[in-house]
């Protein structure tokens, strides 16, 4: 069995997947009369394709205990998916790059609890891994017509570990 060992989720690391949805960095001004601190432009959020349309959703995760063994990845060819935890619960991400239309090699990281993340299209990732406790996600997801889910069963066993030397 292949062992996978999560490591802190970085926007750096993640780039070549998506982007992180955090605060940290992130351009920012005031507005409602200095009253309100406005995060701006956290996510490229991409639904448009093939006359989509963005739709949110709210996705209630089951927690996982560590080690979690995987069994599958999807990805999503018409639109982003984007995953915004509405309290800050601990999750694992899982996610790899395409090699002729299947999963390459793995990557897992743990998110800080506060931090999201938007899977760019043709992404392949592991379904939601809440940890800790149930953990509710807002989902900013494509709607419309076409087929937008593509799964990939893995070959080969693979577990996700994690220890705090890994952040």
């Amino acid at each position: 069995m292949t062992v996978l060992r999560a490591r802190a989720l970085t926007r750096k690391a993640f780039a070549p997947f998506g982007q992180v949805i955090e605060l940290e960095g992130a351009r920012q001004f005031d507005i409602n009369g200095g009253t309100t601190r406005r995060f701006h432009d956290l996510a490229e959020i991409d639904t448009l394709a093939d006359g989509g349309r963005p739709i949110v959703n709210l996705f209630r995760a089951q927690p996982r205990a560590l080690p979690v063994r995987l069994q599958l990845m999807e990805r999503h060819p018409l639109g982003s998916q984007a995953f915004i935890p509405l309290a800050a619960q601990r999750y694992i991400v899982v996610v790899a790059p395409d090699v002729d239309g299947r999963p390459g090699p793995l990557q897992a990281f743990i998110s800080k609890g506060w931090q999201g993340v938007n899977y760019n299209r043709h992404v392949w990732h592991h379904p939601l891994l809440a940890l800790d406790m149930i953990s509710d996600f807002l989902v900013v997801d494509r709607g419309g017509e076409g087929r937008n889910l593509e799964e990939s069963a893995l070959v080969d066993p693979v577990e996700v570990r994690w220890t705090e030397s890994a952040s």
